[in-house]
């Protein structure tokens, strides 16, 4: 779920306003765009009582595990059209920045070495593959199908710089990331 999480982190840096802080203003949130505390309760995994307390106010400290459900669950929701129009631009004229620290394996021709190394990149995709990462996402994809996505953008631009150099390698990989960021 890193690569999903990365996502999730770069939509959030694109948000015009800031979500609800206070707990009342959160709950109110999730009920409107939810449309019952009942609907609200089973995204929460609490009761509907506990969701009415907590709008009322009756109950203004939630558990620290049921606060951070709160959190993700208006944060996934907010500014959805800003998210939108973000990822639109990046699939269509501004690409996507990955940086990562991560190990890079590859095939290449005998006689060169293949053995995976941990390298620190950073590099712009172009928008076709911010498409294809968001046409995953959204289509469901795993983690490494999405990790796919990236290796064959790192292939293509940094390996083989667009095709003046390394010719001979045909798979890039990505193992074992300490740590991916997006940016769009």
């Amino acid at each position: 779920m890193e690569i999903h999480d990365a996502i999730e982190r770069a939509d959030r840096e694109s948000f015009t306003r800031e979500p609800p802080k206070t707990l009342k203003g959160q709950i109110g949130y999730l009920l409107k765009q939810l449309g019952s505390a009942k609907a609200v309760a089973a995204e929460l995994g609490v009761t509907a009582d506990s969701v009415n307390r907590y709008r009322r106010g009756a109950r203004k400290h939630p558990p620290k595990d049921i606060q951070q459900r709160i959190d993700a669950a208006v944060r996934s929701r907010w500014q959805p059209l800003v998210r939108k129009r973000r990822q639109r631009q990046a699939a269509t004229t501004g690409g996507i920045t990955v940086e990562t620290r991560a190990r890079f394996g590859y095939t290449a021709p005998v006689g060169t070495t293949d053995d995976g190394r941990f390298r620190r990149l950073t590099v712009h995709l172009p928008p076709e593959y911010a498409q294809r990462l968001f046409d995953a996402r959204e289509a469901g994809a795993s983690d490494q199908q999405m990790r796919q996505i990236i290796a064959d953008g790192f292939k293509d631009i940094y390996f083989q710089d667009g095709g003046t150099r390394a010719m001979g390698l045909s798979d890039v990989a990505i193992t074992d990331i300490d740590y991916l960021d997006l940016e769009f």
